[in-house]
């Protein structure tokens, strides 16, 4: 079944909606769950919270990509768990190196409280990333939106975790430009 037919079982608020989404995009999500906490039941539990959200929020959402909306919905409530897990005992994890990774060039731009400025500077983001080259690319997605450890980016385009460092090092130093050109502020 394709997204739309999906989209109009969660309109028609059919629960065939929800078996869907999680024969189709279940594995997949529960993955992007999985990397950021570590723990099987967890991810299981936050892929509930996501398909609950779903069926909350659509209508009136009506995402272009149920597999983009869904994998950014459980990586949003599985980063949030992450915390309160972790308020207490920072550091030490991947996680918590992707997100301090992150914030060092994402500190101020996502605190933006218009709707329109998100919507733009998701514009921007997604430019940027289009921008560079697709293993470049592929590897900073990797990292910061499925933080996956640099050891398994490494590993899945055969290079050395050294050169994954470098390669996120320098994308990052691009992005920081590219911010400061584009007016946001670090």
């Amino acid at each position: 079944m394709d997204d739309q037919k999906i989209i109009e079982l969660f309109f028609a608020r059919d629960e065939l909606a929800l078996r869907e989404c999680e024969e189709i995009y279940g594995r997949y999500c529960e993955a992007i769950a999985k990397n950021i906490l570590a723990n099987d039941e967890d991810a299981e539990e936050v892929f509930n919270d996501t398909l609950l959200r779903a069926w909350n929020s659509i209508p009136p959402e009506k995402p272009k990509s149920l597999k983009i909306w869904l994998g950014t919905l459980v990586r949003n409530l599985s980063l949030d768990r992450y915390r309160k897990m972790t308020a207490e005992k920072r550091g030490g994890c991947e996680v918590s190196l992707c997100i301090e990774e992150a914030e060092e060039f994402l500190a101020d731009t996502v605190s933006v409280a218009d709707e329109y400025e998100k919507r733009e500077f998701a514009k921007f983001l997604n430019e940027f990333l289009h921008s560079l080259l697709e293993r470049e690319c592929d590897i900073f997605v990797r990292r910061y939106f499925y933080c996956d450890s640099t050891a398994k980016i490494a590993r899945r385009f055969a290079l050395n975790e050294a050169n994954v460092l470098v390669i996120l090092s320098r994308t990052r130093k691009k992005l920081k430009e590219a911010l400061k050109k584009g007016g946001y502020t670090l």
